[in-house]
């Protein structure tokens, strides 16, 4: 008989691009790799700043792990999930993007040779989510409280905490004085949830020095009304009216029309207009707040609605949208108002504020480049401080912390019979690229470190557990004694966040892209994807300046 040859079944429409199997996965892993060795040379206080040059001419330096990612306009859909684990790491403890992105690349890294050797991603999957629940078990019984220490204790222990994120940032010649000043805005907001309490105000001009923290509101001279010369520029003890209503004359909104029969009836319709700007103005004076030039009072227009919040916020006033009734409650006061010269700038500036729930650093500095990434390394020490406060525990940093869970990780392995043992021992490999990438990234031989810090780690007793790499004398010491400290919680997430990572992209067995994204993402997107077992392309040509991959 002649055997019939079967129809074939086209589900996908024609052009659809589809990669799967084993060289599918390599190719993700690949790209993993390539976006992780991007940002490998920033981390820590040796780390090295990128320049990345958009298309619009915008120009940005900085070694923040999140800023950098978000920058880096990256197309290729595996290598995504990094940018997103980036910004999740930002948004929640602020501080250790970098780290969260290293440590999914590495533990890619060490799953690549065992799926190239046929073992099933599920097997590894299994045996990373093991180690990952182990190591945050780890990390909790190390951790140190700062729980119940009195208040100067605890102010010196977060500044150590704001300082160990800072050595790593641009800024990181004036950690201390930017410490004591994080430290101070965030105990000044106390349990206020909301971040946007402490203000950031960036003057160009002058040194990093010469940034100050008010501890009550500041914002650049706004909208100046006519005769703001006249008006006094300082207060004691004011009252503070906030206005979001137009104190001007307004033209009518619909096309209206007055016809007059006599010309002397003219004048009588441009007083009455002023009469309802001095019926507003009048009602603002009787108020009792200190306002407008010829009754002693200061004026300030077209606030931001951001600073004006704030405002309310420290004052105890509130917004109004009427000058109708208006009541002393609704009024704020503060110990004193001043116009101050803040470089060629002039600053209104409400100190001294009764319920004293925001503070505002003003940011001095030469380059606006530099000014811009100052503001970002002071929100992640404000994020950090912020953290340790809510969650008051502490481990040891420099590495120490990676080194002590991948030792345990290791002894744990050898309790385990089958595969499972050999994943999880190159997960616990793969924590040490933190320490590893350290001792790089400030010149020091890595390989010798690692060894001094193996050994120190491996003591019986314990007493090794916070020993760390000392990014001074390229040997090794005790990260606690060196007050080399951070938040337990930003391992935690950037642990927990990286496994998740690695295990998203080792359980993706098949990408499908149809004609339609194709056609719009371009050439860039088509060539990110690659052919089968391809990693390379995982950026479309955004950075100048940055080395290609």
């Amino acid at each position: 008989m002649i055997k019939k040859q079967q129809p074939q079944i086209i589900l996908l429409k024609e052009g659809t691009d589809t990669s799967q199997g084993k060289p599918q996965l390599v190719s993700n892993i690949n790209a993993c790799m390539a976006v992780a060795d991007v940002v490998r040379t920033t981390l820590g206080p040796r780390g090295m700043d990128k320049l990345i040059h958009d298309e619009k001419g915008n120009t940005t330096i900085s070694n923040d792990g999140a800023t950098i990612m978000k920058l880096l306009d990256i197309v290729h859909p595996a290598a995504k999930i990094l940018v997103d684990i980036a910004k999740s790491q930002d948004s929640e403890v602020g501080d250790g993007t970098t780290t969260v992105v290293l440590l999914a690349g590495e533990f890619l890294k060490e799953a690549k040779p065992f799926i190239e050797d046929g073992v099933h991603p599920q097997n590894l999957i299994r045996s990373y989510r093991t180690a990952s629940y182990l190591a945050i078990q780890k990390i909790k019984e190390l951790a140190v409280s700062i729980e119940g220490k009195s208040l100067e204790e605890k102010k010196s222990l977060l500044a150590k905490c704001a300082a160990t994120t800072l050595s790593s940032k641009l800024i990181g010649g004036e950690k201390e004085f930017f410490a004591t000043m994080v430290v101070d805005a965030v105990l000044t907001i106390g349990n206020e949830d909301r971040l946007n309490m402490i203000g950031i105000k960036k003057v160009p001009g002058g040194t990093m020095r010469d940034s100050f923290l008010v501890n009550g509101v500041a914002f650049k001279k706004t909208f100046s009304y006519a005769g703001f010369e006249q008006q006094p520029k300082k207060f004691v003890n004011p009252k503070i009216l906030l206005l979001n209503i137009e104190l001007e004359l307004k033209s009518e909104k619909e096309n209206a029309e007055i016809r007059l029969s006599d010309p002397l009836q003219y004048q009588s319709i441009v007083d009455a207009e002023w009469n309802i700007i001095y019926d507003k103005l009048d009602k603002c004076v009787k108020s009792g707040a200190k306002y407008f030039a010829d009754r002693d009072i200061f004026c300030a227009g077209r606030v931001t609605e951001e600073d004006l919040q704030r405002v309310a916020a420290a004052t105890g006033g509130t917004v109004q949208t009427t000058v109708n009734n208006i009541i002393d409650e609704v009024l704020g006061s503060c110990d004193l108002f001043e116009e101050r010269q803040v470089g060629n700038e002039r600053f209104n500036i409400f100190s001294g504020c009764p319920s004293g729930r925001t503070a505002t650093i003003v940011l001095r500095g030469g380059a606006d480049q530099f000014i811009e990434e100052a503001e970002r390394s002071l929100h992640d020490a404000i994020m950090i401080v912020r953290r340790a406060l809510k969650n008051s525990t502490v481990v040891a940093g420099g590495g120490a912390i990676d080194m002590e869970i991948s030792r345990y990780l290791r002894q744990h392995a050898r309790t385990i019979a089958g595969k499972s043992q050999l994943f999880i021992n190159s997960y616990a490999k793969a924590l040490e690229v933190i320490p590893r990438q350290l001792c790089d990234n400030a010149g020091f031989d890595a390989t010798d470190v690692l060894n001094k810090l193996r050994q120190k780690h491996a003591l019986p007793s314990g007493e090794g557990a916070p020993y760390g790499v000392d990014i001074n004398t390229g040997g090794i010491a005790d990260s606690f004694a060196n007050f080399v400290w951070e938040p337990a919680v930003v391992k935690i997430n950037a642990i927990n966040a990286a496994t998740e990572a690695a295990c998203l992209v080792l359980s993706v067995d098949e990408t499908v892209k149809n004609p339609k994204s194709e056609s719009a993402q371009g050439e860039a997107a088509a060539s990110a994807m690659g052919g089968r077992g391809r990693g390379g392309g995982a950026f479309r040509g955004r950075g100048r300046g940055m080395r290609r991959l």
